[in-house]
């Protein structure tokens, strides 16, 4: 996990307001500084999920944290919650199609803080 330091460091070099918001709130909230973490890092190492992949990745009832972008590939056939900093028109379409909760990464810290019961997905899978 990345230092609060680093991550302000890293944030500096950052040019999308919405990006910077949600690095702030997640720094400020110990349970999600490995949100900022990530988020903070570099553009070539965002982190772009298929919803197949979040598929595969979840189980049911989980509540996933995509820190980076949704995109529309594959399904979603369990009952879980999506948040993410980006979701794609399709993404969107399809989730709310198939019923399956949406929000935002700021919108979550707000609802909980504590960051009870999230599973973050990585590169690595986690």
């Amino acid at each position: 996990m990345k230092s609060k330091t680093k991550i302000e460091k890293q944030m500096q070099k950052k040019n999308s307001r919405e990006l910077v918001e949600t690095i702030i709130a997640c720094k400020k909230k110990i349970k999600w500084l490995e949100v900022a973490g990530i988020l903070s890092g570099p553009r070539r190492k965002s982190l772009n999920l298929n919803l197949g992949e979040i598929n595969e990745k979840s189980e049911e009832g989980d509540t996933i944290v995509v820190p980076g972008k949704v995109l529309s590939q594959g399904e979603i056939d369990k009952k879980i919650k999506i948040i993410a900093m980006k979701f794609s028109e399709k993404a969107r379409e399809k989730l709310l199609k198939s019923k399956t909760q949406v929000s935002s990464i700021v919108e979550e810290i707000k609802k909980n803080p504590e960051a009870k019961a999230i599973r973050i997905l990585t590169n690595t899978g986690k």
